[in-house]
């Protein structure tokens, strides 16, 4: 019976490719049912048990397909590691910066499970309907690598790349600038999508405005496409704070913030967090002009892939009050 069982479930389908189980769901109640079929009469307990015995058990899908790798991936990782490493032995900040998923506020339920007196679970919302007065936040983190830190600014309004440069900067005027008091530069680790995205011209602008504004020579390296799991801010700031939501309904502003502040980890992580409540203006439109003036003046593209690697140097007196430089206005 167990070489029939294994021929439904098996992954690869060494059964019969027009089995009736091979777009649906394998229950133990189905599968039990197609044995009947073919006769082998069985009930769905048993079912579970042989599979069980055989090494099977109940199991989610996993993200681990990144897709086509880019064929410049590895050298791109090399490349990264060795401005960090150079950026690290002068002092300089290395940050890894993202945006986390966006949140509902409100009593939602959250994934997760937490310990609660048995029979009395937290009580929330059927529905995941948005509330219009909350809505949702969108919390855009900067990680310093170096000191194993974290900064999270959490936005009410649109993720745009005016947005992401407003949080780098929140993040130097909060933290950067007592931990590295005398840097001249700044070096960035970003995705290659969203709002810091290698393709998007208003964080390359903003950051222009940025770099003018603190004096620092601001350096981009992307991560390849494909690679956004191994942004280190995923993995040493964003689930940590993860597991600091876990089973903790967003009820509000405020507790998302204080969660946040709470977050700890054993290799000493810290983590502070401030209310955004600044708008920011969805499809902004930079042109060709002000990129081609921006590339003349201050954007310097290094040798090795330009467009994921790249220097953005503070304007000088004959630039800066220009149009394309000026910073966009934010409220």
């Amino acid at each position: 019976m167990w070489d029939a069982l294994d021929a439904l479930v098996d992954p690869v389908t060494r059964g019969d490719p027009e089995s009736a189980l091979r777009w649906t769901t394998k229950s133990t109640t189905k599968l039990a049912g197609e044995l009947v079929a073919t006769g082998h009469p069985v009930s769905p307990s048993t079912v579970g048990k042989l599979l069980k015995a055989n090494g099977y058990s109940l199991q989610a899908n996993t993200k681990t397909i990144e897709g086509k790798q880019h064929v410049d991936r590895d050298a791109q990782f090399g490349y990264l590691n060795k401005q960090a490493t150079a950026f690290g032995a002068t002092g300089d900040p290395v940050i890894s910066v993202d945006t986390k998923k966006k949140q509902l506020i409100g009593n939602f339920t959250a994934a997760g499970r937490e310990w609660e007196p048995e029979g009395d679970p937290t009580k929330t919302n059927v529905h995941d309907f948005t509330d219009k007065k909350l809505g949702k936040v969108a919390p855009y983190g900067v990680y310093d690598i170096a000191a194993n830190t974290g900064w999270v600014n959490v936005g009410t309004d649109a993720d745009t790349g005016q947005f992401a440069v407003q949080s780098i900067r929140r993040w130097r005027n909060t933290i950067g600038t007592d931990t590295y008091p005398t840097a001249t530069r700044l070096l960035i680790t970003a995705d290659c999508g969203g709002s810091n995205g290698s393709r998007l011209r208003l964080w390359k602008t903003e950051l222009a405005a940025l770099a003018t504004e603190t004096g620092l020579s601001i350096t981009v390296c992307h991560l390849p496409p494909g690679t956004s799991k191994w942004n280190k801010i995923e993995h040493r700031l964003f689930s940590a704070i993860s597991r600091s939501w876990r089973a903790r309904p967003l009820t509000s502003h405020e507790v998302v913030i204080e969660t946040i502040r709470a977050t700890t980890t054993t290799t000493g992580l810290t983590v502070k967090a401030e209310l955004d409540l600044g708008t920011y203006e969805k499809g902004i439109k930079i042109s060709d002009q002000q990129i081609k003036d921006l590339e003349t003046s201050q954007l310097h593209r290094h040798k090795f892939h330009g467009d994921w690697n790249y220097t953005m140097h503070p304007a000088t007196a004959d630039t800066r009050d220009t149009p394309e430089h000026t910073h966009l206005n934010q409220t």
